[in-house]
């Protein structure tokens, strides 16, 4: 993955709140409204840290996951794709850059007013309009402050407790699928959701859906410009592609279940299987159509 070190950065829509004390304890009440996007890692994400490693990160007694970076607060300082080779938290104001960039543009083409959505990246725990939130409950969309939380000892996590191979496109596609979640609500499409557990659920219907815009976002990509007209992302490999697709199938239910259970139970699935997932997400990156993307209609499997 190569971008512009040319290219601008705005920063404008990602707040970093490492290091100021984040707020809250415990998961997400269902109550308060429910995150969606969770099942990148999720409520499930924390199921897996214990049951694989007994703490939460896997070792020392540490109640969160391995961090990233250990510098709070750096992402202000990020201005050029430049500083993505000195600082490479930098790379996901880029991600987020391209990705709004994108759906700015495609939703108004389709005669849909978009709404940005900004990327609020904690340490520790943080109190978002769907109520607390810790570390452990990974990358989630928040619909009633429509904003998307991120973590990045997740991905850390990805890599060493589920399996991913990891690198700067599995963190592209875990973005792009948050966002994802995001245009499902400005359409309205994630008052959908009824059932939330089942291999048939609307929830899984959902999320598959997301992955599906995170191939659409990824299909275009390197044409998404910046306010300078130019483009923030100038090469994705078929290596990306593959790690993208490897994130998102280690994350999927039937994987998920049997590193922890052993065996996989699709009546408790919520997010969708490993090959759906992939397939999903392969669906929007072969078209760049969204309307390859009705999960709801089509047949998931």
């Amino acid at each position: 993955m190569k971008f512009n070190p040319d290219a601008d950065l705005d920063t404008s829509g990602v707040e970093d709140t490492r290091g100021s004390g984040g707020g809250g304890g415990g998961l997400l009440p269902g109550g308060m409204g429910i995150p969606v996007g969770g099942g990148i890692g999720g409520v499930i994400l924390l199921v897996v840290i214990l049951l694989l490693n007994g703490t939460l990160g896997g070792g020392g007694g540490s109640d969160q996951p391995a961090a990233r970076n250990t510098a709070a607060g750096n992402l202000g300082s990020c201005k050029t794709g430049k500083d993505i080779s000195q600082n490479p938290d930098c790379a996901f104001v880029a991600y987020q850059n391209s990705i709004e960039g994108f759906w700015a543009a495609e939703l108004p083409r389709r005669g849909k007013k978009y709404t940005k959505a900004p990327m609020r990246v904690f340490s520790n725990s943080v109190n978002t309009g769907c109520g607390p939130a810790t570390a452990a409950v990974g990358p989630f969309y928040c619909p009633p402050d429509k904003t998307v939380y991120l973590e990045l000892g997740f991905f850390k996590t990805l890599e060493t407790d589920l399996g991913a191979k990891g690198g700067p496109f599995a963190e592209a596609y875990v973005v792009a699928h948050e966002y994802g979640h995001h245009v499902q609500d400005l359409y309205g499409i994630l008052d959908r959701i009824k059932s939330r557990e089942g291999a048939d659920s609307d929830s899984v219907r959902s999320e598959l859906q997301a992955d599906c815009l995170a191939g659409i976002w990824t299909n275009h990509a390197t044409t998404v410009p910046t306010k300078s007209g130019k483009p923030l992302i100038t090469e994705l490999s078929q290596d990306d592609i593959e790690r993208g697709l490897d994130a998102a199938a280690s994350v999927g239910d039937d994987r998920i279940q049997q590193k922890t259970q052993g065996q996989a139970n699709p009546e408790s699935f919520t997010h969708g299987t490993a090959a759906q997932r992939m397939k999903w997400f392969q669906t929007g990156l072969d078209s760049g159509d969204m309307t390859r993307c009705d999960t709801w209609s089509a047949n998931p499997l």
